[in-house]
């Protein structure tokens, strides 16, 4: 599920629940460098994987995230193999990419603490590349042929708005995309994501071959429980909420 709250004490919680995974995400949400390191912090030692979002597919970015200590990236807007390889670069030092040295500062590393960390850096850290507009998904193959991409997630939203159906992630050219993508994904050997709140079409991506999907949102949960308790019990009308 995704956890966009900023909010350690949330991430702790969703962390306990028995889900596989939770996606911290800074694209769409109020997180930067101090709330996602809390939240790393908070989520450690449960039995689920983190993978962390940044808002763009940025070299110092990407830097600033592993040495928090971000194992798990996903990068958002990958429209082609070359914004597939600098996001791979990113995550690697020299001369296998342009990650910059810090480690004697870096959580990442305990702070040197961990043997051989420099040599040893790109085993700790997977690479999911997002592909969430029409010309990603024309490029799919070659992005999944990109050495260092480790999976690949699709975002119905944007390609659905990409799309030129915006809001309609349900749409039967959306859903033919994303199957595409899936199918693309097992060929090439590498694991494919889908965003689905839609029970039905979690199911059904599930079926056509996903490895992981996002089923819910801290947030949203929250907002929708919240409405549900107030119109189950609020004595106002609901016209002057």
């Amino acid at each position: 599920m995704w956890v966009c709250s900023g909010s350690p004490l949330v991430a702790e919680l969703c962390a306990g629940s028995g889900l596989d995974w939770l996606l911290i995400d800074a694209e769409h949400s109020p997180n930067g460098l101090e709330s996602i390191l809390a939240q790393l912090q908070a989520v450690n030692g449960y039995p689920v994987q983190a993978l962390v979002r940044p808002p763009v597919n940025d070299t110092v970015l990407i830097k600033q995230y592993l040495d928090l200590g971000v194992q798990n990236l996903l990068i958002p807007m990958v429209n082609s193999a070359a914004e597939a390889e600098a996001a791979v670069a990113a995550t690697r030092y020299p001369p296998q990419g342009v990650r910059g040295v810090g480690s004697a500062l870096a959580r990442a590393s305990r702070w040197n603490r961990v043997p051989d960390y420099l040599a040893r850096a790109s085993e700790t850290v997977s690479v999911t590349v997002q592909i969430e507009s029409t010309a990603a998904v024309e490029a799919v193959e070659e992005i999944l042929a990109v050495d260092g991409v480790d999976a690949i997630f699709l975002g119905p939203s944007d390609l659905a708005a990409s799309m030129g159906v915006l809001g309609q992630q349900e749409h039967p050219k959306v859903r033919a995309a994303v199957e595409h993508c899936l199918t693309a994904a097992k060929a090439a050997g590498k694991p494919a994501g889908v965003n689905a709140f839609n029970p039905d079409t979690a199911r059904s991506y599930l079926a056509a071959g996903a490895a992981f999907v996002l089923v819910g949102a801290d947030v949203a949960l929250l907002a929708r429980g919240s409405e549900a308790l107030a119109n189950a019990f609020a004595t106002r009308d609901p016209a002057d909420r």
